[in-house]
């Protein structure tokens, strides 16, 4: 059984940084894909970045110059860092994997709040 944990959300000033992580357990023989998603409350999950197998990433033009995502896949896992943090940016983020044979599998979500 796999299973994403997300952590480092929480309540931030605007301007400010946070860094999420997700970290992937179970057996897992390799990661493709691993995304960050964002649903803000009324409104579609979104894809805010995402990082291939072999570090290619591509990052929605809403948190592009801002956010930047990274992988560790010794340790399974893959980071958001966030800078210059605005309140549009407030949102549940979800980690998403893509493993192989295994196939997708989502987090439960870390909220993210920017607000003064």
């Amino acid at each position: 059984q796999v299973q994403l944990v997300e952590s480092g959300g929480g309540l931030v000033q605007p301007g400010g940084s946070l860094r999420l992580s997700c970290a992937a357990s179970g057996t897992i023989y390799s990661i493709n894909a691993m995304r960050w998603y964002r649903q803000a409350p009324d409104k579609e999950r979104e894809l805010i970045a995402g990082i291939t197998s072999a570090g290619t990433t591509n990052y929605a033009d809403s948190v592009k110059g801002r956010f930047s995502i990274s992988r560790d896949n010794a340790k399974k896992m893959v980071y958001l860092q966030m800078n210059s943090l605005k309140p549009e940016d407030t949102a549940k983020y979800y980690c998403y994997m893509w493993f192989s044979v295994l196939g997708a599998y989502w987090g439960q979500g870390t909220q993210v709040t920017v607000s003064s």
